[in-house]
């Protein structure tokens, strides 16, 4: 078996970054912006950041949480992201997986966590993050033991999509409004994936309970009664549930 060793340092030393880069996939694709070109910039003056100001984590610390120049505040969700990134692949490790795996569960966990944190900033779920988590679940079923195996796989893929279409489908139909979106929809090719057809009910069960659990705590919060036409996040709870059964797998194998 290869020495995990030199994954585990990459993994840890790149975090940081990778979570500033997951930082700007989940501001600019949901908007259909390039995540290259511009530079990235100030939200309240537009001046170009400079590289002492674009370190992880501590650029944030160091600032105060404000730009240098305007004094504009600086969202917290751009550290938030960074330090989640960090922990991610810390967990990662953690597992001991072999380093294929333990690669393709960090990419997989990073691609997850940008999901969420664009679907609670942007209600949106960029079709290159979907489509990762996708290729990341396929990937990791073709692996030798892998459990769910490439037929499991597929089938959880046209369960959880096909599911969630006629859901989506059947919603409009009843309410006539959107009451679930596509990119839940293409979310759950990739969550099915993972989990197999044994496991997605778990998944869907999870991410509920999660979605009920925020929508709960925001109504006691701010003491007004759920709005049903409010639209939630439910692809954050996806993503959160995705986590937890990815990390439920590790630790039955």
């Amino acid at each position: 078996m290869p020495d995990p060793g030199p994954i585990f340092l990459l993994l840890l030393l790149i975090s940081p970054a990778v979570g500033s880069f997951l930082g700007v996939l989940a501001d600019r694709l949901p908007r259909g912006e390039s995540v290259i070109h511009p530079r990235s910039a100030c939200r309240g003056c537009a001046q170009e950041l400079r590289p002492a100001e674009l370190v992880p984590v501590l650029s944030y610390l160091w600032q105060r949480g404000r730009c240098r120049r305007c004094g504009a505040r600086i969202a917290p969700w751009h550290l938030w992201i960074e330090l989640g990134a960090i922990g991610l692949a810390g967990l990662v490790v953690a597992t001991g997986a072999p380093p294929v795996q333990m690669l393709l569960g960090a990419v997989l966990l990073w691609s997850l966590l940008a999901l969420a944190l664009s679907d609670i900033l942007w209600l949106r779920l960029p079709d290159p993050l979907t489509g990762t988590v996708l290729l990341v679940a396929l990937a990791q079923a073709l692996l030798p033991g892998a459990a769910p195996g490439p037929g499991a796989a597929l089938a959880g893929a046209g369960l959880g999509a096909g599911s969630f279409w006629l859901i989506r489908r059947g919603y409009r139909a009843v309410r006539g409004r959107e009451g679930l979106g596509l990119g839940d929809v293409k979310l759950m090719v990739g969550l099915g994936a993972l989990s197999g057809p044994l496991l997605l009910p778990h998944l869907v069960l999870l991410a509920a309970i999660g979605a009920l659990a925020v929508a709960g705590l925001q109504r006691l919060r701010d003491g007004r009664a759920l709005d049903p036409a409010r639209a939630l996040p439910f692809g954050a709870a996806l993503a959160g549930a995705g986590m937890a059964l990815w990390l439920w797998q590790r630790l039955i194998n």
